[in-house]
């Protein structure tokens, strides 16, 4: 009966925890990101009206955030955007940060109508018999500096920390296997830490 008693309780209590774990990281993402935005702006709140009123900095970051959103989806908006952009760009150190942020960003964005990812692919990476998922970014040739021979690569971004980071690899064409699966499932595949993977995958030639 106490073996019973024991088992019944271990699994519904794993049962529970399994559950709570993802309103648990939600809610300490959001809090995290709270504390973080509402830190940059309540300092200033205090010296103008000599109080703490916790949250304002946030709520103003999120209607800077919106404004900006405005701005950038009209057409002298976007203008704006633009030119501070060329402004960033010229300045030495912002210049290389900005330009790799903006691309990763751009990647993943909704509004983006040409994305940096070409394929959801999957390579043997990194080492033999060993296949991970990536994202087909670039074609080039590499020219042999002996011969003058050519070989064709592709350019592979490999995810190795949910999706914003990561590795990139160079494969020849026969390296690389090309599936059926879309940009955006591809992302959810890797956000997911591959629940999301479908139980077949076709690969594709092209």
């Amino acid at each position: 009966m106490k073996i019973s008693i024991r088992a019944t309780f271990r699994r519904r209590f794993l049962a529970g925890l399994f559950i709570s774990i993802p309103a648990i990281i939600t809610f300490l993402v959001i809090w995290w990101l709270f504390t973080f935005l509402d830190s940059f702006l309540e300092p200033l709140y205090y010296r103008i009206l000599g109080y703490h009123v916790h949250g304002l900095g946030f709520i103003t970051a999120i209607a800077l955030i919106f404004v900006v959103g405005i701005i950038s989806t009209n057409v002298v908006g976007r203008k704006i955007i633009q030119s501070v952009e060329q402004l960033i760009l010229k300045i030495p150190v912002f210049k290389g940060i900005y330009s790799s942020v903006k691309q990763l960003v751009d990647a993943f964005s909704p509004e983006s109508k040409l994305s940096s990812f070409k394929k959801f692919v999957i390579v043997e990476y990194p080492r033999p018999n060993v296949y991970a998922y990536g994202f087909l970014t670039k074609e080039c040739v590499m020219k042999n500096a002996g011969d003058g021979a050519e070989t064709n690569l592709k350019a592979v971004y490999i995810p190795t920390n949910l999706i914003y980071f990561g590795e990139i690899a160079l494969f020849r064409d026969e390296q690389v296997f090309f599936t059926d699966i879309p940009i955006e499932d591809g992302i959810k595949i890797i956000l997911s830490g591959g629940i999301a993977t479908p139980p077949k995958i076709n690969e594709v030639r092209l």
